[in-house]
């Protein structure tokens, strides 16, 4: 399969990178063996494995082609590549796809290299890390563009920026984000910006195992707690691996936040309203509509910056529905579902609806608003198992 196709497929591809040093870092895991690495990717579901060829990241063409030797996965070779001569030893090496740094390159010299490594059967990601760069990638009409959330002048990370450069890519481009990614919301976040596929390198190198990292980083669903009013409830849930905490702004709610409270970077915040949004901060917003008499109406829509992301399939407030999961597993897209979820029944589920989320509160409650620290992280080790 060729690397642009393997990026196609439906839900967030993973391109799992093997390096054992970076420039800004030093050594990250010195001893690395591709052969031990690279099939506990691909066993963990990379759609793509990326080598660093460079010596500056202690990679060579040798790595290209042990890796080649115990992965048929397409392979992207990554460095500083300026000459077609690059690109015919990594292809000779074993690269399906090459990275071309813009920031290098001048548009020229970017296009001779895009026709070269068609030529020879090689799919090039473009990458970008600015809206100058973004714009020149667009123009060369690259089918694949990366966007570095890290400055290579600088080793810089700026993460707000990528997801502003990813949302702002052509959808009809395979858009992948690269760099910055250590936990599974923070690949979301590149998803819902509209990214077909993440890059990771450095926070699967330093973990333990670096396969089941990866592994972790794509698993679905993502897991919400709602209802939160309290900063010592965000915290135990954001420590016991919740995704998405939730604060609900509905004027009828027993559970009304007195504001969007601090979110560690490894989760995303969600504002919760009925009716009309506001813009209170968080990443997301959870859209209700408006039930005369009642508190909210029963489905809701995830917004990312105004645009719908994801639905959210909840039972009517305070009532029940026994065909609730039936209907939202035939339901399409991305999925949060929601209503009546607990530690009891959130791994069942999970199983009858394969939903991109789920989404708690009242169940985890001591009383309204007020989280039960053992209910919550149980709901969690439950939903993530």
């Amino acid at each position: 399969m060729r690397f642009a196709d393997a990026l196609s497929q439906p839900g967030l591809a993973g391109i799992a990178e093997f390096k054992r040093r970076s420039p800004s870092l030093g050594d990250i895991r010195p001893d690395a063996r591709i052969e031990e690495i690279v099939p506990a990717y691909v066993a963990n579901g990379a759609a793509a494995i990326s080598i660093l060829v460079d010596e500056r990241f202690a990679g060579s063409l040798d790595d290209l082609a042990a890796a080649r030797a115990v992965a048929e996965t397409p392979l992207l070779a990554k460095g500083f590549f300026s000459t077609e001569e690059h690109l015919r030893a990594l292809r000779e090496a074993g690269a399906d796809a090459a990275l071309l740094i813009l920031a290098d390159l001048d548009d020229d010299t970017a296009a001779r290299m895009m026709r070269e490594a068609e030529r020879l059967g090689l799919d090039a990601l473009v990458e970008a890390h600015d809206m100058d760069e973004l714009a020149r990638a667009t123009r060369l009409e690259s089918p694949v563009i990366g966007i570095n959330a890290r400055d290579l002048s600088t080793f810089r990370i700026d993460r707000r920026a990528q997801l502003e450069l990813v949302a702002q890519a052509p959808r009809d481009r395979i858009v992948i984000a690269e760099s910055a990614i250590h936990t599974r919301a923070q690949a979301a976040a590149a998803e819902l910006s509209g990214a077909d596929a993440v890059l990771v390198g450095t926070s699967l190198m330093q973990a333990a195992d670096p396969g089941a990292k990866l592994g972790e980083l794509l698993s679905r669903p993502l897991v919400k707690v709602c209802g939160l009013t309290r900063q010592e409830d965000v915290d135990v849930a954001a420590d016991a691996g919740a995704d998405l905490l939730g604060f609900i702004f509905a004027p009828k709610s027993p559970r009304r936040a007195p504001a969007v409270l601090d979110v560690p970077e490894t989760a995303l915040s969600v504002s919760v309203h009925v009716g009309v949004s506001e813009d209170l901060g968080a990443d997301l917003v959870q859209l209700y509509p408006d039930d005369p008499g009642t508190v909210r109406g029963r489905e809701a829509v995830l917004l990312r910056e105004g645009e719908e992301v994801a639905r959210v399939l909840d039972l009517p407030w305070q009532g029940s529905d026994p065909d609730h999961w039936r209907n939202a597993a035939a339901a399409t897209g991305r999925i949060v579902l929601a209503g009546k979820l607990g530690p009891e029944n959130v791994a069942a589920a999970i199983a009858a609806v394969r939903p991109w989320a789920v989404d708690a509160a009242s169940s985890l409650e001591r009383e309204p608003g007020i989280k039960d620290h053992d209910r919550v992280r149980a709901y969690i080790e439950e939903a993530r198992a």
